[in-house]
């Protein structure tokens, strides 16, 4: 049994009733679940996460205008929940744990990750927030939301990037993907900069990775799990399976090699982002195809950015 289905266990079998018992005249207003930050909350845990930190616990979600009236004691209660089961034997709990889980307001949990206690409203509400910290708000699971709040903004922020937003996010990684891939990574190797040249493919890899979630409508998580929850894309045929093998090469005696990797996947980006109708460049060279992306956003702030904002 992995993290998630350990918390909602031992919510349905301890935090349930205690609700039920304890708080009925607020039961509907009171949500449940686990989301955030933690491997489990993605369903990545295994024997190595749980060293630290894992164990029963799952998040309780009132409205901010609840917090006062039973935020204290909903707390209380939770806190003498049971805290031992057999899947957290040996764990060590830090105090980070304790910021993850228990009761907090629906709007603290979302300012934390996007800075705002609701959905983005604009493209430029949209395009500030990292990836990394929109995939840790919607990852994990509800397991009960009578009141529907927590999940409405969930829903919003799982609808995915305004079409203006992912153009810029995708033009930004292209222009990032040619700078970093296509030319400098080419020239380290030529000058015999194995050490810039290693710099250079990490950019391109970051990059290239963070342009296929965005063709597969996805939030790419930290970069720990970046490459773990990419395994399931299947688009662009093959642009996966070829960044892979960028890590684990050598630039010192597999450079061309490499080089021939990063124009294997930049061309396959670029056909991806051509078939879509998002680009009508005909060029190997990715940056351009950044640039038709760029003229077909209609909001002129975020058109008028410099051409690699909006990476992350």
């Amino acid at each position: 049994m992995n993290g998630l289905e350990t918390a909602e266990r031992f919510y349905e079998t301890c935090g349930k009733p205690m609700i039920d018992r304890e708080f009925a005249q607020f039961a509907d207003v009171i949500a449940a679940g686990l989301a955030g930050q933690g491997s489990e909350c993605f369903g990545f845990d295994d024997e190595f996460s749980r060293d630290h930190d894992f164990g029963p616990g799952f998040i309780l979600w009132i409205p901010e205008r609840y917090k006062e009236k039973i935020g204290s004691e909903l707390q209380r209660a939770y806190d003498l929940l049971p805290s031992e089961t057999e899947a957290a034997s040996g764990s060590i709990i830090t105090p980070e744990r304790a910021k993850r889980v228990g009761v907090m307001t629906t709007e603290q949990f979302y300012t934390n990750f996007t800075g705002r206690p609701t959905a983005p409203e604009t493209n430029a509400d949209w395009l500030r927030i990292p990836q990394r910290f929109l995939a840790e708000a919607v990852n994990g699971k509800v397991f009960y939301d009578p009141l529907g709040e927590f999940s409405a903004v969930r829903s919003a922020l799982l609808s995915y990037y305004p079409p203006d937003v992912l153009k810029k996010k995708l033009a930004a990684n292209c222009a990032a993907m040619g700078q970093a891939g296509q030319y400098n990574y080419v020239r380290c190797i030529k000058r015999g900069h194995y050490e810039s040249a290693y710099l250079a493919c990490c950019e391109f890899v970051k990059s290239a990775l963070a342009a296929l979630y965005l063709l597969n409508g996805t939030y790419m998580p930290f970069y720990k799990w970046a490459f773990k929850k990419a395994e399931s894309f299947r688009s662009p045929e093959g642009s996966f399976e070829r960044i892979k093998k960028l890590p684990g090469a050598s630039d010192k005696t597999e450079g061309e090699k490499k080089i021939a990797l990063i124009e294997e996947i930049c061309l396959s980006v670029e056909k991806e982002l051509v078939r879509r109708g998002l680009s009508d460049a005909f060029d190997d060279f990715i940056p351009a195809h950044a640039e038709s992306l760029t003229k077909t956003i209609e909001d002129p702030f975020i058109r008028g950015l410099h051409i690699t904002a909006g990476a992350d």
